[in-house]
């Protein structure tokens, strides 16, 4: 490919981050990789994901590859909204296991990101979820039990199905949200589908205004970094 990246397949979080990654790839002239909208968080992904083999995508490569890309929260002081992150491993988090799982990243993509990033990018340990994190106190806690930095809902389901799978797997994300300010809680608009439900998110946000203009502002300054980081990465 005469991509920089050598990743045929981009895997991005539905919706909102989905069409940054498309704009950014809109300005882009060389040869463009497929992006796939995937379910919001770790079951809906993960169910998502094990039906890929059957439909080929970027399993049809000799040595099959994928970058994982979209928001994430910040878990440490030293994180701030629009900040890239690119994952060297990370940890899930889960309210049904008693233990912590880890995962690592592709070695080889990893560096390359990091060496078309270089300063813009820090090199992170993140942590995945199976549900949404949204009190400050809750995040500030979790990453130090975990020794993580930023946190998602989709990095390890990604990690542990396709690694599985013989696909090596590269992460990178932008932050939305800090760790100083509570999220509002929008877990009744995750559907068990990973969709976003538009009443309930309503309702989340109207009870919550304050959490959820700073929400809203941080997601927008993190869909606009996330929509240049593609650009980036993926120009000559």
């Amino acid at each position: 490919m005469s991509n920089f990246l050598p990743v045929p397949a981009i895997l991005v979080p539905q919706g909102a981050e989905y069409q940054a990654v498309c704009r950014g790839l809109s300005r882009v002239n060389s040869p463009k990789p497929l992006v796939l909208p995937i379910p919001i968080g770790y079951m809906p992904l993960t169910k998502y994901l094990e039906k890929l083999p059957e439909a080929g995508h970027f399993l049809k490569d000799s040595q099959p590859k994928v970058l994982l890309m979209g928001l994430c929260g910040s878990l440490s002081p030293h994180h701030a909204i629009g900040d890239v992150v690119v994952y060297r491993e990370c940890v899930y988090e889960s309210t049904k296991l008693s233990e912590s799982l880890l995962q690592s990243c592709d070695s080889e993509l990893t560096t390359l990101l990091r060496n078309k990033l270089k300063e813009r990018a820090s090199f992170v340990r993140g942590l995945t979820s199976d549900r949404l994190i949204y009190s400050a106190t809750e995040k500030h806690h979790l990453g130090q039990l975990y020794n993580t930095e930023v946190v998602d809902m989709e990095g390890f389901a990604a990690l542990k199905v396709l690694s599985q799978a013989g696909v090596a797997v590269a992460m990178v994300r932008v932050i939305s949200d800090d760790s100083h300010h509570n999220l509002p809680n929008l877990t009744a608009a995750i559907s068990p589908d990973g969709s976003l439900l538009p009443l309930p998110l309503a309702m989340g946000m109207i009870r919550q205004p304050i959490a959820a203009t700073r929400l809203i502002r941080g997601a927008i300054q993190g869909l606009r970094v996330l929509q240049s980081v593609t650009a980036l990465l993926f120009s000559r």
